[in-house]
């Protein structure tokens, strides 16, 4: 037999033997590859993600392969997301399905309008999201605001701290928060810590087992052992959560690292979104993050001293929403098409990815061309080069329905925020990309207060006084060379 391409150095297959096990290794991975494609053809996907997959296989078999292996989805769900929903309590399903049979009688403020009461009812039955009243929401503008507040509320904390993040950098915003753990831990405060093994694979031991001998509890989630060759790239948790003695919450955009206090060498300023939360609302974050905890921990960590009093006047409407590959639905990313169906007057949205799913890209056309103010925010330079040209190769015919894009060029604009008609908004960590719609887990805010959405809009407007409008007529006459790449996004984007 001949030589297969130098391969083997010169080793002849002539032998029987070798001729034998080549053969067996042939039939071995041809009928893995069948059997990937069946699985991938069966698989209840998107269309386009599915031909895409198909045609990887069928154009480049050998390499296609390893591809599906790495960051490919398996049939209907991975086992580890199986797994998780087997470990979640159902703490908030009861509420949630109360406050669903009674929401048509009950009065609650900016709810007049029908569109709230149906995106709440969403909300209550696909993602088990009870809403919640009294609540005190701030927004937090940028990195520095919210480490000031974070950083005070847990120096500030007398029974647990609990954090969730995807990720955490060993650097000088990471070390001060590290420092702070350590000094709560010795001193009595219960300290559990939980952040995404793929999203800190930075993270050296030293930080973790310092954090460890200290007396806080650290888990990763999902562990990779060798992300490189892992399927387990997929099903990340994007997740940012702190809970601290049960009353004061915080969720939204950042993570933990010097690049989000705007003190990195590749971008010059960091623009993002964050929420500190007071009241009931916190309640889910703590459901939430418990939750998660019991699935990396094995811990079924409860009682009343994580649900206490809340201590808050205020009236602020709020449901938190999680989604991810262990829930039936995709509800955020419904969430988003309701609001998007149902505005009538504007829609305000910020996103560093705007790789929509096909049902949201046919809502923001079709709002834009019925009249609706249409307005997205995204970067003017990449933190991420596939999905940035991904992104790139939207812009035209979103443009062409009459959709206004503009381009941040302060920076990098990181928030995930959207707004409709001032009656309803929502501010987490879901990315308008595939991966968080469908693959990752991801925690967002939905807000009904009018007080927080024009606090929302007003951040909304100062953006866009630093971005620059795409206009359609010019952006037709992009090189070759840009097209080449958005091509290229669009094709890598399905596979996602």
């Amino acid at each position: 037999m001949a030589y297969i391409g130098g391969m083997f150095n010169g080793l002849s297959f002539e032998s029987p033997l070798l001729n034998a096990v080549y053969s067996f290794l042939t039939l071995l991975f041809r009928v893995n590859v069948l059997w990937i494609g069946l699985v991938i053809f069966l698989e209840n996907d998107n269309p386009s993600r599915t031909v895409a997959w198909l045609l990887v296989l069928v154009l480049i078999p050998v390499v296609g392969f390893f591809l599906y292996v790495l960051f490919g989805r398996s049939y209907r769900k991975q086992k580890k997301a199986e797994a998780k929903i087997l470990s979640d309590s159902d703490r908030m399903s009861h509420a949630a399905e109360v406050q669903a049979s009674l929401l048509e009688y009950i009065e609650l403020p900016n709810t007049e309008n029908p569109a709230n009461r149906r995106l709440m009812q969403l909300l209550l039955n696909n993602a088990k999201a009870p809403f919640s009243m009294t609540n005190e929401v701030t927004v937090l503008t940028n990195g520095l605001s919210k480490f000031n507040r974070l950083f005070g509320a847990i120096r500030r904390a007398t029974d647990h701290i609990h954090l969730e993040y995807f990720i955490i950098k060993d650097d000088r915003i990471g070390n001060e928060l590290r420092e702070l753990l350590i000094e709560k831990a010795n001193e009595g405060v219960k300290v559990r810590l939980m952040f995404d093994d793929v999203g800190s694979l930075t993270l050296g031991k030293a930080y973790i087992n310092s954090l460890k001998d200290a007396g806080v509890e650290v888990y990763s989630f999902f562990k990779v052992p060798l992300p490189i060759f892992s399927r387990d790239l997929n099903y990340r948790n994007h997740r940012k959560i702190v809970v601290i003695d049960g009353v004061i919450g915080f969720v939204g955009g950042l993570n933990v690292g010097d690049e989000y206090i705007s003190n990195s060498d590749k971008f010059e300023f960091w623009r993002d979104t964050h929420l500190e939360i007071k009241g009931e609302a916190v309640y889910a974050l703590q459901t939430i993050f418990l939750n998660d905890w019991n699935y990396v921990a094995g811990q079924m960590v409860q009682g009343a001293i994580y649900y206490p009093e809340v201590n808050t006047t205020k009236n602020s409407l709020v449901q938190i929403a999680a989604s991810g590959p262990d829930s039936d639905w995709k509800c955020i990313l419904q969430a988003y098409y309701k609001m998007i169906a149902n505005a009538v007057d504007k829609i305000w949205l910020t996103t560093p990815y705007l790789v929509p799913e096909e049902s949201i890209m046919m809502g923001l056309k079709a709002a834009a061309l019925s009249g609706v103010d249409v307005k997205i925010i995204i970067p003017s330079q990449p933190d991420h080069f596939f999905v940035y040209w991904a992104s790139q190769a939207n812009i035209q015919q979103l443009l062409e329905a009459g959709v206004k894009i503009y381009r941040y060029k302060n920076g990098f604009i990181h928030s995930k925020i959207m707004i409709v008609d001032r009656l309803a908004a929502t501010v987490g960590t879901a990315n308008l990309d595939i991966r968080s719609m469908e693959i990752n887990f991801e925690v967002n805010a939905f807000l009904y207060d009018v007080d927080v959405i024009h606090r929302l809009e007003e951040d909304f407007v100062k953006d866009l006084e630093e971005s620059v409008a795409y206009e359609l007529d010019t952006y037709k006459e992009r090189g070759l060379h840009r097209k080449f790449l958005e091509a290229m996004g669009r094709l890598v984007s399905p596979l996602q």
